[in-house]
């Protein structure tokens, strides 16, 4: 079965042709980093606006990178949920239209259930796992039972490891995406020149919880206050310390839920999971079996939401015509498990 998958939550118009569940037969991605980087963050006006314009020639040019037509296409899907709700509308109700003119299946599909099932593209993957989930929206690890079966074992209680990262290259003027600048910066630093916070939580109540907030003020208003002597308040040492402790406050939670879980497998997803000095660390763990999307599968794209969809496809569900956007997930909560079924 070939299916159409639309992304559109937030920056970026995506659309691919996934064949089975896991054979990528085109993938396209329009950025929209060029008109997003002199505001040093996502305007969700223009991102919404820009999808709207971009959506058609998009979908088109994943047709033709795959020599299908619509009538080769068997289902189409779109994220609905979470991101940004004008963004979300465009593709979703792209989608859904599409799918009612064709007299195709519709799925609409969670944003998250797709960074989590990227890696899945590319990798032969047996479940139960240990998720880790990683954006600009999210820091969540779970335990994975299903394609759409997830339990929430920790996640932020405030600030996403994404957005510190995206909020401290803004405050220094590094550039934007934020993410991508501050890896780089760090390879030419030093971590051990600050010795930034480690926010620390109650391990009975909040064991596999984390918190960026704190870590991301330190670095803001209090970086010269944690310079150790003997090192330069450079950008690039800053870099590389803050770097250093997100990324090992992210593993020291995953760690744990290693041991209590006995799981052996962690599959990352996510804008974050692209992040070089986070993949290193999981390498260290030659006792785990860590799995990662290709750099081009850890941001947002079609191939992730069309390969959940086909899973829906084959279990025979679909999405009502009624179905609609939604901005937040709240099920996505500690203790609670996420199954999709629209």
């Amino acid at each position: 079965m070939k299916v159409l998958g639309i992304e559109s939550s937030c920056d970026e118009t995506a659309a691919a042709v996934v064949e089975n569940g896991h054979t990528i037969l085109s993938n396209v991605v329009a950025t929209q980093i060029p008109f997003h980087q002199i505001y040093k963050g996502v305007v969700p006006e223009i991102a919404s606006r820009k999808h709207a314009e971009w959506i058609l020639p998009v979908v088109k040019q994943a047709l033709k990178e795959a020599s299908l037509t619509l009538d080769d296409i068997d289902a189409v899907a779109a994220t609905n949920r979470p991101g940004l709700m004008g963004s979300l509308l465009v593709g979703m109700t792209y989608g859904k239209t599409l799918a009612w003119a064709t007299g195709k299946p519709f799925l609409a599909v969670n944003h998250m259930l797709g960074h989590l099932y990227a890696a899945h593209l590319v990798n032969d993957i047996t479940y139960p796992y240990l998720g880790l989930l990683v954006s600009g929206g999210h820091s969540i690890i779970c335990k994975v039972q299903g394609f759409d079966d997830i339990e929430v074992l920790g996640t932020t209680v405030d600030d996403s490891v994404g957005e510190a990262f995206d909020k401290v290259a803004k405050f220094y003027n590094l550039g934007y995406p934020g993410g991508v600048i501050i890896d780089r910066l760090a390879k030419q630093g030093d971590a051990g020149a600050f010795s930034f916070p480690v926010p620390k939580l109650d391990e009975e109540e909040h064991r596999y919880d984390m918190s960026f907030s704190g870590l991301k003020t330190a670095v803001i208003h209090q970086r010269d206050i944690f310079l150790k002597k003997g090192f330069k308040p450079t950008n690039e040492n800053m870099c590389a310390s803050f770097q250093e402790t997100a990324c090992r406050t992210l593993t020291s939670r995953l760690f744990r839920a290693v041991e209590d879980t006995g799981l052996t497998t962690v599959v990352a997803g996510g804008g974050v999971a692209a992040n070089s000095r986070l993949r290193a660390i999981l390498a260290e763990r030659t006792d785990l079996n860590c799995i990662f999307p290709p750099l081009k599968l850890c941001g947002d794209n079609g191939a992730m939401i069309a390969g959940v969809a086909y899973h829906f496809l084959e279990r025979g569900d679909r999405s009502g015509w009624d179905t609609t956007a939604c901005a937040r997930i709240p099920q996505f909560k500690r203790g609670l498990k996420q199954v999709q079924r629209d």
